[in-house]
C-alpha cells in the first residue's frame, strides 16, 4: 500500500459529539471506522453546551402531560415554519432513547428531587411540590420556545459530560482517531464520494484517506462572524467548505444563523439558556425587565430569535449599558442564590469569575446576543446522505439535515447530535456494507497533488498582500454588523461588495511564516478563502430572501411570507466559478399548517396554495434538486395529524 493513501469502511471527519456517535454506531454494526479532529476529541465544541438536552420525558410536575407530538408542535413553532416537518417528528420521538442511552454511557443527569422545591418562574417564586415516585428520574429545566419543562441536563456542563461519555465509548471500542489532522478536500469521481485528503497539522504531510462512506461532522462555521460569536476558534466551516468545493454537493440555508441572547459581555463565552430557565431575568441600564411587556406570555423564555431581537433594540434605543466594548444588557440571578448557581448552574459560575471577576450570586451579569449556531449546512435527505454525491453523509451542525429551519430551540442542537449520530450512523453502516472499497485511486492522487499546489501556492507568494488576520478580522466586521441580527437591502449589498473585495484580497495576500509543516498561519490561510465563500453564500442568500423567519429577520421585509418562501435555500459554488449557484425547493411535507408561533409577531402573508398541492410536489422537487434516495419512503416517519389532539 503507498504511505500516501490509507483506507477504511467509514471515515468521519469530525470529533464531536455527532461525528463520534456516528463513529459508535458503524463500529458497533463491524465496520473499521476512523475519525478524524482537528483537536483531541474531548476538546470538540460539543463540550461547550451547557443548560440541556430536549427530550420529552415528562418527568417532573411542570413537564406533565409532554410527549414526542408536544415537541415536534414547538420544533416546528421555533422553526418559524423552516424545519422539515417529518425530520422534526422523527427526531422528536427518538430524543428520549438518546437521553437514556447517555445515562447509560455515564452522564451524570441532574435528577429531579420529590418534595417541596422551590423555583421562580415568570418573576415569582414559586413552590412545587414534585411526586416522590418521581424522586431519583432524570430532572427537566424550562428552555426557551417550550410548551414544557423538557430539558435534561448535567448542572451547566450538559455537553461536557456526554462528550466524555461518548469519548469512552469510542475508546472502549477501539475507534481510530486522528487527532490535529484536517480534511481539507472531498475525493469523488463525480457521482460518488470515495474518501477525503487530510492535511496532518503536526508535519503539513498531504494523505488520501479511501472510504467505502464519509460523514462530515465538523459543526459550526461561526468563526466567519469573526470575534462576534459564542463558537470556538476551530468552528470555521471547514466541512460546508470542502463539500461546498465540489461544486455538485449543496448548502442548504445558509442565510438561517442564530444569535444566542447571553454570552457574557465582552469574551462573548456563551451562559446559557437554563439561567432565564431557571428563573433569571433580562434588565436594561434602568434595571427594568423590558421582557415582561415585549413578550407578556414567554418573557425571557421566547425563542432566541425573538429575545435576541428584543435585546438588540433596547441597546438601539439607548437603553443599554455603556462599556469601553459597547453597550450590553444585564442577566440578573442573583435571587437563585449560592446553593443553586454552584449545582444547578455550576459552569457559569465558573465562567462568571473567572472571566468577567464577578460573583453572579451578588452581582448582575454584563450580557449581549452574539452569533451562536448556524442552521445551514450540508443539505442531506433524513438519512443524512448529501445531495448529489452517494456515500456521503453529514449530521449534527455541520449538516441541514433539516429539523430547525430558520430558527433553533435551546437544548435541540446537542439532542440533534445523539438522535442524529444515532440514526445517521445506522444508515451508513447500512451503506458501507453494501459498497465496494474499490475505486479508481488516481482520484485520490490527482486530489493530493492539488492540495499540495494550494499549500505551495500560498508558500511562495511575497510582496506586501493584505494580512490573512487583518481579512479575517474585516470579514468579522462586515458579517456581524451587516449580515448579523436586523438585516436590510442596502447593507446586505454593502456586504456582498465588501466581502468580494476580501475574496481579491485573499488571492494577494502573504504569509509571514514560510514553514511547510507546523504553521498555523498556513493552516487557517488554507481555509480564509473558504471561509469567505461560506460568508458570501450567507450574505447573498439573506439578500435573496426577501422576508422575515426565524432568526432571518429583513427590516424592510418584516413579514413572514408563506406564499412566496415556503422553502429551502440551496446553493452550490464549484471551486472555478466566479460566482454561487442558487436555487429553492420545499421544505418537506407539511404535516402542521403554517401559523402563529405562540411569540414575537403574528403578522405573515399566508399561503394561497393547498397543503395538499404544496405536499404533491415535494419529492420530485427535491429529487430534481438532487435528494438521493431514502432507505424508508418519504412521509413513512410523519404521523399525520397527531398533533391535533395536542395543539394549546
Amino acid at each position: 500500500m503507498n504511505p500516501r493513501l490509507e483506507t477504511t469502511d467509514v471515515l468521519v471527519i469530525g470529533g464531536g459529539l455527532a461525528g463520534e456517535r456516528c463513529a459508535i454506531e458503524a463500529a458497533a454494526a463491524g465496520h473499521e471506522a476512523m475519525i478524524l479532529s482537528l483537536v483531541p476529541p474531548r476538546r470538540s465544541h460539543s463540550c461547550a453546551a451547557q443548560g440541556g438536552m430536549q427530550a420529552a420525558l415528562a418527568n417532573c410536575v411542570k413537564a406533565e402531560g409532554d410527549n414526542p407530538t408536544v415537541h415536534f408542535l414547538d420544533t416546528v413553532r421555533g422553526s418559524d415554519w423552516g424545519a422539515d416537518q417529518e425530520v422534526a417528528n422523527m427526531f422528536a420521538e427518538e430524543a428520549p432513547i438518546a437521553v437514556r442511552e447517555l445515562a447509560h454511557f455515564g452522564v451524570p443527569w441532574s435528577r429531579v428531587k420529590g418534595g417541596r422545591n422551590h423555583y421562580f418562574i415568570k418573576g415569582e417564586a414559586v413552590d412545587i411540590d414534585e411526586s416522590l415516585e418521581n424522586d431519583g428520574l432524570i430532572g427537566q429545566r424550562d428552555f426557551g420556545g417550550t410548551a414544557k419543562w423538557r430539558a435534561c441536563y448535567a448542572s451547566a456542563g450538559t455537553g461536557h459530560a456526554a462528550l466524555y461519555a461518548v469519548d469512552s465509548e469510542v475508546v472502549r471500542l477501539g475507534i481510530t482517531v486522528r487527532d490535529r489532522t484536517e480534511a481539507v478536500s472531498l475525493i469523488h469521481d463525480g457521482t460518488r464520494c470515495l474518501g477525503a485528503v487530510v492535511r496532518c497539522l503536526r508535519t503539513g504531510r498531504h494523505f488520501a484517506v479511501m472510504a467505502k462512506t464519509t460523514v462530515i461532522a465538523t459543526g459550526g462555521f461561526g468563526r466567519i462572524y469573526g470575534q462576534y460569536t459564542s463558537n470556538a476558534t476551530i468552528n470555521e466551516g471547514t466541512g460546508a467548505i470542502i463539500a461546498l468545493d465540489t461544486g455538485i454537493v449543496p448548502l442548504g440555508n445558509m442565510e438561517a444563523v442564530q444569535f444566542h441572547p447571553t454570552t457574557l459581555s465582552p469574551s462573548g463565552i456563551l451562559v446559557t439558556e437554563g439561567c432565564r430557565g431557571d428563573g433569571g431575568y433580562l434588565l436594561d441600564k434602568n434595571l427594568e425587565r423590558f421582557m415582561v411587556d415585549a413578550e407578556p406570555e414567554k418573557q425571557e423564555l421566547a425563542s432566541r430569535d425573538v429575545v435576541s431581537r428584543h435585546m438588540v433594540q433596547r441597546m438601539r434605543d439607548g437603553n443599554g449599558v455603556d462599556s469601553p466594548y459597547g453597550p450590553h444588557l444585564w442577566l440578573d440571578i442573583r435571587h437563585l442564590g449560592e446553593e443553586h448557581l454552584r449545582t444547578k448552574l455550576l459552569e457559569v459560575w465558573d465562567i462568571c469569575r473567572d472571566f468577567a471577576g464577578i460573583n453572579p450570586a451578588k452581582e448582575l451579569v454584563p450580557v449581549r446576543p452574539t452569533q451562536h449556531y448556524s442552521m445551514g449546512g450540508v443539505r442531506v435527505n433524513k438519512d443524512g446522505e448529501a445531495y448529489g454525491l452517494a456515500g456521503l453523509f453529514a449530521v449534527g451542525e455541520a449538516a441541514c439535515w433539516d429539523m430547525h429551519g430558520f430558527n433553533r430551540l435551546g437544548g435541540n442542537s446537542l439532542a440533534e447530535t445523539l438522535v442524529a449520530g444515532r440514526l445517521v450512523g445506522q444508515r451508513v453502516a447500512e451503506h458501507a456494507s453494501g459498497t465496494s472499497l474499490r475505486a479508481d485511486t488516481g482520484h485520490a492522487f490527482d486530489a493530493i497533488a492539488a492540495a499540495e499546489q494550494r499549500a505551495s501556492d500560498w508558500l511562495a507568494r511575497s510582496g506586501d498582500g493584505r494580512s490573512i488576520y487583518d481579512i479575517r478580522d474585516a470579514m468579522g466586521e462586515t458579517m456581524m454588523y451587516k449580515v448579523g441580527i436586523f438585516r436590510n437591502g442596502d447593507e446586505l449589498d454593502d456586504a456582498v461588495n465588501e466581502l468580494q473585495q476580501l475574496l481579491d484580497d485573499c488571492d494577494n495576500a502573504v504569509l509571514r511564516c514560510k514553514d511547510p509543516g507546523v504553521n498555523p498561519e498556513l493552516a487557517f490561510a488554507l481555509r480564509l478563502k473558504g471561509m469567505l465563500r461560506l460568508a458570501m453564500t450567507v450574505a447573498m442568500g439573506a439578500k435573496a430572501r426577501t422576508e422575515s423567519r426565524g432568526a432571518h429577520f429583513r427590516t424592510d421585509f418584516p413579514l413572514r411570507n408563506d406564499e412566496k418562501w415556503l422553502n429551502r435555500t440551496l446553493v452550490r459554488w464549484a471551486v472555478d466559478r466566479a460566482d454561487p449557484v442558487f436555487s429553492y425547493e420545499p421544505t418537506g411535507l407539511i404535516d402542521l399548517p403554517p401559523g402563529h408561533r405562540g411569540y414575537g409577531s403574528d403578522e405573515r402573508i399566508e399561503m394561497t396554495q393547498t397543503l395538499d398541492g404544496y405536499n404533491e410536489l415535494v419529492l420530485d422537487e427535491q429529487t430534481r434538486h438532487g435528494r438521493r434516495p431514502t432507505a424508508e419512503e418519504m412521509g413513512s416517519r410523519l404521523r399525520r395529524g397527531a398533533w391535533q389532539s395536542v395543539m394549546q
